[in-house]
């Protein structure tokens, strides 16, 4: 029996030939360099499973590292000051491990890009230290029969790299990283092993490829306006698809620019948690809806794993309840600041911390409301405030003694209460991806206003389709700026990643 698969490493593990650092002053070189890397590591891996899984090789120790990327400076940048990312703020050695650049070609050429020319000095590609878990070496949508275990006469652990947990954190992101002694500073917000992580994630809770994700993300917590986007989306594609290339649904059900029904895939039994539905483009510039359900923790689950794929915006499009008697049923809610009862992210970002409204999605957002309601100016007032959104982890706080909460929403100054807006909010400022929030008032609890049963469908039929067009409008006025000025200074620390 052939028990040799790879080079034999002094310690007893079989890896690919060594591969020498390659330094490149062309991001695309330097992209190249990384996939051909990546996919000769993460093949390597594969061959390897399959031929112990097959007995064809004997059950050995094997190994393969992750891409890495690595800068050196040795002097300041002379950037623009305006500019958010593109630069590394001292000099310095920086890496990151990178993972699929198939998927993030077009983001690693533009970071890549940025900072060659920021800095003048070239990129560095080699094999980290970081090794790959098997798990993540499989190509997407790979299926491993569970009878194939019982082929291993070895635990699987004892045989490949697993998915380390003590090192797949967010501590980079949450500005509490400290290097070892010799570490090179972190080059992105998110190691390749952490990126895998949420990838995998991904396609579980949407039931939809990572590859489909655009840039601009609309979240919601109601399956109307999951129904109304698609009706908008179906329509776009029977009519030739209005710059979008395509619609794709849970279980990567495609329908094409200019079909009237899907021409791809097979359409699920089941919806997945938290389903997601991407209006595309060819450059990911499209829209992403995901009903992310009720709560908080859901809320938080889902931007966790999108914040990876590093979109240019996320907004949420829900309804909330009213808290002022002069509101009515049908109004917008602009949040220009949350009330953060929701507790899910207290590890990860203090309550004490401030979460910002951000210009340039305020401005997008009021701007879409007048142009599809037709008001502006002291009009939209009568639709539309701009003020406080709480958000809490309680559905039924109404059952509480009200004294407490109604005092403490008042003193905030609270103009409407729901479960999801302020953690999506505060995971956006968390992971530098601008946000927003337009809700929609649904019933007012603290006036005993709620809606009888034909008032709801009706006011459901009348309200989602109007606040889900304004949504799309905003994201459209978003996309048309140039992503240095979208990605905003505001979320950045003192001690910064090059990569946005």
């Amino acid at each position: 029996m052939e028990n040799r698969i790879g080079h034999l490493h002094h310690s007893g593990i079989h890896t690919p030939p060594h591969q020498e650092p390659e330094q490149f002053t062309d991001a695309r070189a330097a992209v190249d360099a990384l996939r051909a890397l990546y996919d000769r590591n993460t093949a390597f891996l594969r061959n390897a499973f399959e031929k112990v899984a097959r007995k064809e090789i004997e059950a050995e120790r094997f190994r393969a590292y992750y891409p890495e990327l690595r800068i050196s400076t040795s002097s300041f940048a002379h950037v623009d000051s305006r500019l958010a990312f593109g630069h590394v703020s001292s000099p310095g050695e920086y890496s990151t491990t990178v993972t699929r650049p198939d998927l993030f070609d077009n983001y690693l050429s533009e970071q890549i890009r940025l900072l060659i020319r920021n800095h003048g000095v070239p990129v560095t590609v080699q094999e980290s230290l970081v090794p790959i878990p098997i798990h993540f070496a499989f190509l997407e949508g790979t299926y491993i029969d569970a009878s194939v275990a019982d082929a291993f006469s070895r635990p699987l652990r004892d045989l490949f790299d697993v998915p380390d947990l003590t090192a797949t954190d967010d501590r980079i992101v949450n500005g509490d990283y400290e290097l070892a002694p010799g570490e090179a500073m972190p080059l992105s917000p998110f190691t390749g092993q952490r990126v895998d992580y949420s990838l995998h994630r991904l396609s579980h809770y949407t039931a939809t490829s990572p590859a489909q994700f655009q840039n601009f993300v609309l979240f919601t917590n109601y399956q109307f306006y999951i129904d109304e986007f698609c009706a908008y989306a179906r329509e776009l594609m029977a009519q030739g698809g209005g710059g979008y290339e395509k619609f794709v649904e849970p279980g990567n059900l495609v329908t094409l620019a200019g079909d009237d029904a899907p021409s791809i895939g097979i359409p699920l039994q089941r919806l997945p948690q938290m389903p997601a539905y991407h209006l595309a483009r060819p450059d990911k510039s499209g829209i992403t809806m995901v009903n992310i359900g009720v709560g908080p923790s859901n809320a938080k689950t889902i931007t966790d794993h999108i914040a990876v794929l590093r979109p240019h915006a996320w907004l949420m499009l829900g309804h909330c309840a009213g808290l002022r008697n002069s509101q009515a049923l049908g109004d917008y809610v602009l949040a220009h600041a949350y009330v953060r009862e929701d507790h899910v992210l207290d590890d990860d970002l203090p309550v004490w911390v401030p979460v910002p409204a951000l210009a340039e999605v305020q401005v997008a957002l009021e701007e879409a409301v007048e142009e599809i309601t037709g008001l502006e100016g002291y009009d939209l007032k009568r639709i539309m405030r701009t003020g406080t959104v709480a958000t809490i982890d309680n559905r039924n706080w109404e059952l509480r003694d009200q004294r407490g909460p109604v005092q403490r929403l008042s003193q905030s100054r609270a103009v409407a209460l729901d479960m999801e807006s302020a953690t999506i909010a505060a995971n956006g400022f968390r992971f530098r991806v601008p946000y927003g929030t337009l809700l929609c008032v649904s019933d007012k609890p603290l006036h005993g206003e709620l809606k009888l049963p034909g008032m709801a469908t009706e006011f459901y039929k009348r309200q989602v389709a109007q606040h889900l067009r304004i949504g799309v409008r905003a994201l459209e006025k978003l996309r048309a700026m140039p992503p240095e000025r979208l990605h905003s200074r505001k979320l950045r620390s003192f001690f910064e990643t090059a990569f946005q």
